[in-house]
Formats: C-alpha cells, sequence, structure tokens
C-alpha cells in the first residue's frame, strides 16, 4: 500500500528551513518503503516562486505585512489541505524552532481532528513538550532511526496480514 506522509517540523527559524532532515526523509520513505512525501520546503519553493518571484518572501514580513500575510495565508491553506485530504500520516520533528514557530502546532492539530497519526522524533523530555502538543501525537521516537524500524515492522507487518498481497 502506497502511503502518503506529511514531513512536519520547524521551518521559520530552524537553520535552512528544517530542509535537512526532510530531504533525508523523503529520500528514505521513497527508497525504503516506496511511499510519497509531502515536503514543505519544496512545496514553498514552488508556491513562492509563483507568488512572488524574484522576491524575498522574509523580507516581505517587515516590508509589506499585509503582502506577507497574504501569501502565507495560501501556504497555510495548501498545508492544511494537504493534512486533511492527502496525507495518511504526519511525521513531526520536534526541536527547538518547532517549539518556537507555529506551523508545526498547527499541523499536527490537524492531523489530530482528521484522526491521522502523528509520529514525533525528539530528544525533548515530555515534561517539557506543551501538553497540546502531546496531546495531538500517537506515537514518540527518541531518534529517525527508530522511527524508521517502527515503520519498516509496521509496514511488514500490514504487509503480511493485507489480503492483496
Amino acid at each position: 500500500m502506497k502511503r502518503r506522509v506529511y514531513l512536519s517540523g520547524g521551518m521559520e527559524y530552524a537553520p535552512g528551513e528544517g530542509r535537512d532532515w526532510r530531504d533525508l526523509m523523503e529520500a528514505w520513505l521513497t527508497e525504503t518503503l516506496g511511499w510519497e512525501s509531502f515536503n514543505p520546503n519544496s512545496e514553498s519553493d514552488r508556491m513562492l516562486a509563483a507568488l512572488c518571484p524574484g522576491q524575498d518572501m522574509r523580507a516581505l514580513k517587515s516590508d509589506d505585512p499585509p503582502a506577507y500575510r497574504r501569501i502565507v495565508a495560501q501556504l497555510v491553506d495548501h498545508d492544511c489541505r494537504e493534512v486533511a485530504v492527502r496525507s495518511d500520516l504526519v511525521i513531526c520533528y520536534w526541536e527547538e524552532s518547532a517549539m518556537r514557530g507555529a506551523g508545526t502546532k498547527g499541523e499536527i492539530t490537524m492531523a489530530r481532528y482528521f484522526g491521522k497519526p502523528v509520529y514525533m522524533v525528539t530528544t525533548f523530555p515530555q515534561r517539557d513538550i506543551p501538553g497540546w502538543v502531546l496531546g495531538c501525537t500517537t506515537r514518540f521516537f527518541a531518534s529517525f532511526d527508530e522511527l524508521k524500524a517502527f515503520l519498516l515492522a509496521t509496514r511488514d507487518a500490514a504487509a503480511s496480514t493485507d489480503p492483496r498481497t
């Protein structure tokens, strides 16, 4: 069964907008599991090229707040539809930048509301994670390797009980 995974985590305050872990996870999901991913970095790049070509999006936040809000609203709408309609599950990387921003919290809230599992990778002790975030999370992992082992095991278990295989 081909699944679609939303890759949630800090962008606005993350080094490289959180691109490194997403690119690695996206490649692993595709190559190892044959799953699709929604990578907000790639999607934002594509959308921003169309919505504000040649402009520094981050500069608009101070230079033209109304334009910035209009563009961000379109990104939010797009990402919410992705979580609600197209994705089967969310992988959330919870670290300092995710805690500081708002998008990650919104994405996992959408996933919770629409009954999608949220698998969180974090080194934070649960006592240091906001209660709302804990309530949105299905399962916690201390590393991406631990998450990958879980996804492999559950994929293999699901395949062995799937009458289509």
